[in-house]
C-alpha cells in the first residue's frame, strides 16, 4: 500500500518503502522529496503561481551543470494528468556511474512546481514507472 503525503498545499502518494524527507521543508523551504532503498530520488518545489516554468527548468539545468562537469541535456515538453510539463531530461557521471535526471516544471493549483527525479542508469530503468507514478498522484490531485 502506498504512503500518502499531504502537507505544503500538496498532495502524493510514494512507494512505502521509500523515504521521505521533510528537512526542507521543517526548515520554511516549500520542498520535500522521497528517495528509494537504493538511493533514486524524487522532489517537489513549490514556487509562486506567477514563476515562468522555462526560467524554473533553466534554473534547474544551470545548477545541474555547475555540479556536473560533463552532461548532456535534451528539452522535454510533455503532458502528465492533462498538465502540461517543461524541462530537460539530463545525463551525466557521478561516482563514476552514469546518472539519468528528468527535470520538470509545471503550474499547478498550488503554484509552479518544480519536479526533479534521478537515479544512477542501474536502477532509472526500474524507477523510472515510480517517478510517473509518483508525478501522476501530485498531478491528478
Amino acid at each position: 500500500m502506498p504512503s500518502l503525503y499531504e502537507k505544503l498545499g500538496i498532495r502524493f502518494q510514494y512507494p512505502d518503502s521509500w523515504r521521505l524527507d521533510e528537512a526542507e521543508a521543517l526548515a520554511g523551504e516549500q520542498s520535500v522529496a522521497v528517495y528509494s532503498p537504493e538511493g533514486a530520488f524524487w522532489s517537489v518545489m513549490i514556487h509562486a503561481p506567477s514563476q515562468d516554468l522555462q526560467t524554473l527548468a533553466d534554473a534547474a539545468l544551470d545548477t545541474m551543470k555547475q555540479v556536473y562537469d560533463e552532461l548532456d541535456a535534451e528539452a522535454v515538453d510533455e503532458t502528465v494528468s492533462d498538465v502540461r510539463l517543461l524541462g530537460y531530461d539530463i545525463n551525466f557521471y557521478c561516482l563514476d556511474l552514469t546518472n539519468t535526471a528528468q527535470v520538470r516544471a509545471c503550474h499547478a493549483p498550488g503554484g509552479a512546481y518544480l519536479i526533479l527525479c534521478q537515479a544512477d542508469d542501474r536502477e532509472f530503468d526500474q524507477v523510472e514507472g515510480v517517478f510517473r507514478a509518483i508525478t501522476h498522484s501530485l498531478l491528478a490531485g
